[in-house]
């Protein structure tokens, strides 16, 4: 039975009002970072008791970037050009060669807050800024896995990292010498979602473990030989994160109800943080719930998925040059793309209650095996 296609929006700009990762938590340090997150440069450092700091990247005077300059006494920054400095709310308490401040002299200041690992921003209205709305990635920060990650910077629109994300097919064909196979286009899957998260749950059983998780059940289970029950269950959580539920174990042991004692879990932790509408910074880990002792299987892990990433990064850069050079081109979706169609229609809800999209009639999703 045939399923209808859609078009939909190539790319789509991010909303404001959301938590976006500005960086790992090590990276922020009293040393001011530059960073870039939905179009607006800031300037990123801890006060001398940890706390962290984001601020515009530009000075009220001149506009130097006071990521060039340096953090000074307990929460505030130095200019480098001239000197004015700035407190952690981004108020002038300094200027040079006069006593009395400009009562004007301020540079925005955002939200920011340290959770699992990362420094997440909020750039919208200040008012708005929950940090209950921080984007559930407790696996990277619970004593109950282990793990490490990188962080990629893609030259892509940040929805076209979110499209390869939700569909996981393409790693039959982008990935078949790690993760890779034929059963991934076969299997069925579901589909749900809510108004902020979209879940898609594939399982494929009875099959040959992939190199990748053949490895993997024999650093748990030395010598494993024998057919698994494989499965991916991809949640999105509204703007930009995406932790992906994987894993293998012996087939027929029941890892489907419930019961993944024979097999090994991993998950895959993504957050996207659009820098520019055609760049993006994106940060992952690989967390597992098996060997958490073992340094030597965190190193090769993230190595391993660094790999598969590096893959990813050059079709999603190739992909933003065709659209590039393709303006008038259409995207067309199939029923493979029915989990990407929902993130982007709640990222348009998202735009719209902004006041930055024109509300639309809104399609209907393609249909999709049960």
């Amino acid at each position: 039975m045939s399923h209808p296609t859609s078009t939909t929006n190539k790319t789509l700009s991010h909303p404001l009002n959301a938590w976006y990762v500005a960086g790992w938590d090590y990276e922020l340090t009293r040393k001011p970072l530059a960073r870039t997150i939905a179009n607006r440069p800031l300037a990123l450092f801890r006060t001398e008791d940890g706390r962290p700091v984001a601020l515009a990247d530009a000075c009220w005077h001149r506009l130097a970037p006071l990521s060039m300059g340096k953090t000074v006494g307990r929460d505030e920054i130095q200019c480098p050009y001239h000197g004015i400095t700035y407190n952690s709310a981004g108020r002038c308490t300094s200027m040079p060669a006069q006593e009395t401040i400009n009562p004007s002299a301020t540079v925005p200041s955002f939200p920011i807050v340290d959770r699992y690992r990362f420094a997440w921003v909020w750039l919208g209205d200040p008012e708005k800024a929950d940090p209950a709305l921080i984007p559930d990635m407790h696996q990277m920060s619970s004593p109950e896995w282990a793990g490490d990650g990188e962080t990629i910077y893609a030259p892509c629109n940040y929805q076209l990292v979110l499209d390869n994300l939700m569909d996981l097919t393409h790693e039959e064909f982008v990935h078949s010498s790690s993760i890779g196979q034929e059963e991934l286009s076969a299997s069925d899957f579901k589909v749900t979602h809510d108004e902020r998260t979209v879940t898609v749950a594939r399982w494929m059983f009875d099959i040959e473990a992939p190199p990748f998780w053949l490895k993997n059940m024999r650093d748990k289970f030395p010598g494993f030989e024998g057919r698994v029950d494989r499965w991916q269950i991809i949640h999105f959580e509204a703007p930009s994160t995406i932790t992906i539920d994987v894993g293998v174990a012996k087939a027929g042991t029941g890892a489907a109800d419930g019961d993944r004692g024979q097999g090994v879990n991993g998950y895959v932790m993504n957050t996207i943080s659009p820098e520019t509408d055609k760049t993006c910074h994106y940060f992952w880990a690989f967390m597992r719930n098996y060997c958490l002792d073992s340094q030597l299987i965190t190193t090769q892990l993230r190595n391993g998925v660094h790999g598969v990433f590096g893959e990813d990064e050059a079709m999603l850069k190739a992909q933003q040059e065709a659209i590039d050079a393709n303006p008038d081109y259409e995207f067309y979706s199939l029923n493979i793309d029915a989990g990407g169609m929902w993130v982007r229609r709640l990222i348009e809800r998202m735009l719209e209650a902004e006041g930055r999209l024109a509300a639309t009639q809104e399609p209907q999703p393609a249909r999709v095996g049960a």
